[in-house]
C-alpha cells in the first residue's frame, strides 16, 4: 500500500518485473545477463551463472571493470540463509606505503598508473566462489568469456567515448593500450565490433590449468597460476616499467609476484542492519557498505509520511542522512589504523543511542559540513582536504581516476553489477569494477591492465584508509542483500562510485515504505549528494551540493533550493544503473528487473 502523501509510483514502466520459476540474472549489459541465464537453464547454479557472467563483464564492459580489478558481491546459499560477504578486495603491495609515495614526490595516490594497483583480487574470488559454492568446471564458466573476446563484442557507445578520452594518452605514453583499442589509429566507433585476443588466450590457458583428482583441486591449480605463474610474472613486469601517471609525471609500480602469490580472496561475515522488519546485510567497513545501515538506522526513526524521495522531506532526509553516513564513513572505515575492532565499530554505529543522535543533527536546513561522530567515545579524524584537488577528475594530459558521476551529474559509467538467484534459492549481488581499461597501460600478452584502487587511500597518517602495505582500501564496492524472517528476498546493487549507496537507499526507501514494485523503485527519479569529499582522484567535494534527475518535479527542486542544497539538474535518465532480482516465497517464484538508464542493462529469467 502507498503511504498517504507519496508519490504515486508510475504508472508506465520501461519494462516489466520479470517472474518465473527457473531463475534471474539482471546485469549492466545484457550480454552478462543472457550468460547467467543460460548457465541456469542448463542446470547451474546462481554461482556459476554470477561467476560466467563476470568473465564476460570484462570483454563486454572493459572500461568499467577488468581481471586487474576487483569485487564485492553479498551471497546466501539455499542451505543456509546467513548472509555472507565474499572479499575480492585486493591489499596494498608490500613497497606501497605513504611514505614511499610521498618520497616520490606526490601528495597523492594517483587516479591512474600502477601506483595506484591493489593486487588484483576480481579473479581469484570468482574462483573462489565456484571452487565452494558452485557446480561447474573452470573451462565451462570460461566459454562464453572466451567466445566474446575470441570473435568480438559491439562496443556500447561508453566504451568509445571512454577510448576517446584517453585517446592522447595512449598514443602518447601508453602504446601497448593504443594497439589493443585503437588497432586502427582511432578508438572503436559504437556498435563497432571489438576483439580481445590477447585476453582469450589468457582465459586458454587458465582452463587448460585445471588439472587435479577432483574438481576443489582443478579449480585451486588455476588460482595457483594466476597467483603464481605467467599472469604473475607478467603483471609484475609490466609493473615494473615507468609509465605516466594522472599526477602528470613517470613512476614504475610496485607490485611483485610475491605480493600476487601470497594473496587469496576470503569470505567473511556479513555487516546486518535492519530497517522496518528487514535485515539489511553489506560489506564489512574495508567497503563503504555499513554506511547504508547507519543512513538506513536514522531514517527509521521518521514517519513513513516523510520519507519519500520523490518529495521535498524525504529526499531533504535522504541527503541529509546519506551526509552524516558518509561522513562517518570517512572518518572511521578502512582498516589501515588499528582504532577500533569492526564488530566494535558496527555496533557503535548502530547503537540506538548514537543513531539517535545522528538523526537530531537533521534540520528543516541543508549541511555543508562534514559531521563525523565521536563512535565509542572517540575522537573522529578526517583527511586533511587541503590535500586534495577542487575537481572531478582529469588532468590535461587526459588521465583519470574513476570515470565515474561528475559533480555536475554527468554519468560516464564506471563499474558494473550483476544479480542472480536460482530454481533452488541460491542468490548472490556482486558489484566487479576496477582494471578499467585506462588504469594502466595494457599488458600485452595477457589483455587487460592493473587496477587503481588504491586511490581510495591517503598519504596521510594515521587514518583509518591510510596507504599501508597488506591492508586493504576502503573500497566502494558495495552490493546489497535484504532478507525476512525466512531468508533472502532481494539482491541489489548499482555502479556509481560514493553514489552507489545513495541510489540503493532510494530503492529500499521506495519498496519497503512506499510499496513501489522494484520496477517502479528502479525508474523512478534518481538524486543524490556530492557533498562528502570524493573516494576517487583527486577527492574533490561540493559542500551541499545535490544532484537530481529532471523528472523530479520542479516544485519539489525549488523548496530543496530554498533549503540550502546546492542542485544540479542532470538530465531526466542520468543516475543510477540498479538491478535486482529476488524471492517470492509466497507463491513460489523469482523476479527480477532491471535499470534502462544507459540502454544497456537488462533481466532475464524464466
Amino acid at each position: 500500500m502507498i503511504p498517504a502523501g507519496w508519490t504515486p509510483p508510475p504508472d508506465f514502466t520501461t519494462r516489466p518485473v520479470l517472474e518465473g520459476t527457473v531463475g534471474m540474472a539482471a546485469a549492466t549489459h545484457w550480454a552478462a545477463a543472457a550468460t547467467a541465464m543460460g548457465v541456469l537453464e542448463r542446470g547451474g547454479t546462481a554461482f556459476d551463472g554470477a561467476v560466467a557472467a563476470a568473465f564476460v563483464l570484462h570483454v563486454t564492459e572493459p572500461h568499467l571493470n577488468g581481471p586487474g580489478g576487483d569485487v564485492a558481491a553479498v551471497f546466501a546459499t539455499a542451505d543456509d540463509p546467513t548472509p555472507r560477504v565474499l572479499d575480492g578486495q585486493g591489499p596494498a603491495p608490500a613497497a606501497a606505503s605513504a611514505a614511499a609515495y610521498r618520497d616520490q614526490g606526490l601528495e597523492r595516490v594517483p587516479g591512474s598508473g600502477a601506483l595506484a594497483a591493489a593486487i588484483p583480487g576480481a579473479v581469484e574470488a570468482w574462483f573462489l566462489l565456484l571452487r565452494d559454492h558452485g557446480t561447474w568446471e573452470v573451462g565451462d564458466v570460461l566459454a562464453p568469456a572466451i567466445d566474446y573476446a575470441r570473435h568480438g563484442v559491439p562496443a556500447v557507445p561508453r566504451l568509445s567515448s571512454t577510448v576517446a578520452t584517453v585517446a592522447d594518452l595512449f598514443r602518447e605514453h601508453w602504446p601497448t593500450s593504443a594497439a589493443l583499442w585503437m588497432p586502427d589509429g582511432r578508438p572503436p566507433r559504437p556498435g563497432e565490433v571489438v576483439r580481445n585476443p590477447a585476453w582469450a588466450d589468457t582465459l586458454e590457458r587458465l582452463a587448460a590449468a585445471a588439472q587435479g583428482r577432483d574438481r576443489a583441486a582443478r579449480i585451486d591449480a588455476v588460482r595457483t597460476v594466476w597467483a603464481e605463474g605467467f599472469v604473475a610474472e607478467a603483471l609484475a613486469a609490466a609493473a615494473r616499467t615507468p609509465h605516466r601517471h594522472s599526477s602528470g609525471t613517470d613512476h614504475a609500480g610496485v607490485l611483485t609476484v610475491a605480493d600476487t602469490a601470497g594473496y587469496r580472496a576470503r569470505v567473511v561475515d556479513a555487516a546486518v542492519g535492519s530497517f522496518r522488519g528487514r535485515r539489511v546485510a553489506k560489506t564489512p567497513a574495508w567497503g563503504q557498505g555499513p554506511a547504508l545501515l547507519a543512513a538506513l538506522a536514522v531514517l527509521e526513526g521518521f514517519d513513513d509520511a516523510d520519507l519519500d524521495p520523490g518529495g521535498e522531506t524525504g529526499a531533504h532526509l535522504a541527503l541529509e542522512a546519506i551526509k552524516l553516513a558518509q561522513a562517518d564513513r570517512d572518518a572511521w572505515f578502512g582498516e589501515s589504523a588499528d582504532l577500533v575492532d569492526p564488530a566494535d565499530l558496527l555496533a557503535d554505529l548502530l547503537a540506538p543511542d548514537y543513531v539517535a543522535a545522528r538523526r537530531a543533527l537533521i534540520t528543516d536546513e541543508a549541511s555543508s559540513d562534514l559531521r563525523p561522530g565521536r563512535l565509542g567515545g572517540r575522537d573522529p579524524v578526517l583527511a586533511d582536504l587541503a590535500l586534495a584537488g577542487a575537481g572531478t577528475g582529469g588532468t590535461t594530459d587526459g588521465t583519470v581516476g574513476e570515470p565515474t558521476v561528475t559533480l555536475a551529474g554527468e554519468t560516464k559509467g564506471d563499474t558494473c553489477h550483476v544479480d542472480v538467484v536460482d530454481r533452488w534459492g541460491n542468490i548472490v549481488s556482486a558489484t566487479p569494477s576496477g582494471g578499467w581499461l585506462q588504469s594502466s597501460p595494457t599488458v600485452p600478452e595477457l589483455g587487460f591492465a592493473l587496477g587503481t584502487r588504491l586511490q581510495m587511500t591517503w598519504l596521510q597518517e594515521g587514518l583509518p584508509s591510510t596507504l599501508t602495505p597488506g591492508r586493504r582500501p576502503r573500497t566502494t564496492l558495495t552490493p546489497t542483500l535484504v532478507l525476512d524472517d525466512d531468508g533472502p528476498v532481494t539482491a541489489l546493487g548499482s555502479p556509481g562510485g560514493d553514489q552507489q549507496d545513495q541510489w540503493q537507499l532510494l530503492y529500499l526507501l521506495r519498496t519497503l515504505v512506499g510499496g513501489y514494485d522494484p520496477q517502479q523503485a528502479i525508474d523512478a527519479p534518481a538524486l543524490h549528494t556530492t557533498s562528502s569529499p570524493s573516494s576517487f582522484w583527486p577527492r574533490g567535494r561540493e559542500p551541499g551540493g545535490a544532484v537530481v534527475e529532471d523528472r523530479l518535479p520542479e516544485a519539489v527542486v525549488a523548496r530543496l533550493e530554498r533549503r540550502g542544497h546546492r542542485v544540479t539538474r542532470s538530465g531526466p535518465w542520468s543516475l543510477g544503473r540498479l538491478s535486482a532480482v529476488g524471492i517470492d516465497r509466497s507463491r513460489g517464484l523469482r523476479w527480477g528487473a532491471a535499470n534502462p538508464r544507459g540502454m544497456q542493462g537488462y533481466a532475464v529469467g524464466r
